[in-house]
């Protein structure tokens, strides 16, 4: 019959603590795995029934069980195993990080494992643990362009609120286009994807000219209603909006999220608009085109079907952007605003407070 069980007994702290870090999607694996094993203790269930759900074996459980009984939730984390003893301290790590994190070397932008090493007298593979723990990529850097809009706080909180409490009996739609994107033809043939090696292309191409994608995604469900033009000026958009405005609902309000471009608020655009009460415009704020959804959208199809592709000509380049659409369109899906505006202001503060502690 073999050892019995050891029963596990949960405090409310302890169920609520272990049901945490089960629904956790950023602890390892691991510790869930073995948080599930002792609630599924808990709750009565036998080693072979915990086995075969967590698909583990026996003596696997049991070892949890004891532990978690004996030690608590500590118990569940892997114990520190025997090495060789740490060769810098805690003093003399933080100046290397210090050293990464306020200056810069000589003659150079920002440091390297081996530049650092160099410097420091520590091995390369040191630095590069070092580099990993504290979560340091001085070799990255990302682009920013914070606001100058006066309203932006106004604008911020009147999209995000039409993309998390959309108005009834109305559609909001993000309206952008995509200009100058090139027919290009790659000037020799693609080598194809194969195993161990990646598809090949040209670095050089031949240019046979330019398409403006003009795009309406409708938040409610993510389905996009397109049109390609040879130019991106007001004419070509007030085209769209009449293609547009056949191809939704007429007895609906339309919340158009625009940015701030300047066709969009010509003055043959404004009268169109004008003789339409039922078109309501809300304009992202200056340099914040990234609250418009569409451009989600945009990367989408530039990623998927655009930047690879060779086009012998603009027509072969507008019929795979009118393939991709179809193709989106049968399978559509909106994308999933999360971020509130307080959110979205909270992080501006965060910037706008380590751009004031920055010295230049």
């Amino acid at each position: 019959m073999g050892r019995p069980n050891r029963t596990v007994v949960l405090t409310v702290a302890e169920r609520e603590q272990l049901e945490a870090l089960v629904r956790s999607r950023s602890r390892p694996h691991s510790l869930v795995l073995r948080a599930n094993i002792v609630l599924l203790s808990a709750a009565g269930l036998s080693s072979q029934a915990i086995a075969q759900r967590c698909s583990v074996s026996r003596p696997t459980i049991s070892l949890w069980r004891q532990r978690y009984c004996a030690q608590g939730l500590t118990g569940l984390h892997d114990e520190l195993r025997p090495g060789r003893p740490r060769i810098h301290d805690d003093q003399r790590v933080a100046e290397v990080i210090n050293r990464v994190l306020h200056t810069k070397p000589k003659g150079a932008t920002h440091w390297s494992v081996r530049l650092l090493a160099e410097e420091s007298g520590i091995s390369k593979s040191t630095v590069g643990r070092y580099f990993q723990l504290f979560g340091l990529q001085p070799h990255r850097s990302k682009s920013f362009k914070l606001s100058t809009d006066p309203f932006f706080v106004e604008k911020v909180r009147d999209i995000v609120g039409l993309y998390l409490n959309p108005p009834d009996q109305a559609l909001v739609l993000c309206v952008d286009e995509k200009s100058q994107i090139q027919a290009l033809e790659r000037t020799q043939p693609t080598l194809p994807l194969g195993l161990g090696y990646v598809e090949g292309v040209t670095h050089d191409y031949f240019r046979h000219g330019t398409t403006t994608l003009f795009a309406a995604l409708n938040v409610l469900d993510g389905s996009v209603i397109t049109q390609c033009k040879p130019r991106h000026r007001h004419q070509e958009l007030l085209a769209f909006l009449r293609h547009l405005d056949r191809n939704v609902p007429a007895d609906v309000d339309l919340h158009l999220v625009l940015d701030n471009y300047a066709t969009h608020k010509h003055a043959k655009i404004k009268a169109w608009l004008a003789r339409r009460p039922r078109y309501h415009l809300h304009f992202t704020p200056t340099y914040a085109s990234w609250l418009n959804q569409v451009e989600r959208w945009f990367a989408l199809i530039t990623q998927r079907s655009i930047r690879r592709g060779s086009f012998r000509n603009v027509n072969q380049l507008i019929t795979q952007i009118n393939d991709f659409v179809t193709h989106y369109n049968s399978k559509h899906r909106p994308f999933i605003w999360t971020a509130t505006a307080d959110s979205i202001l909270g992080k501006l503060g965060r910037l706008c407070k380590a751009l004031n502690g920055t010295e230049h």
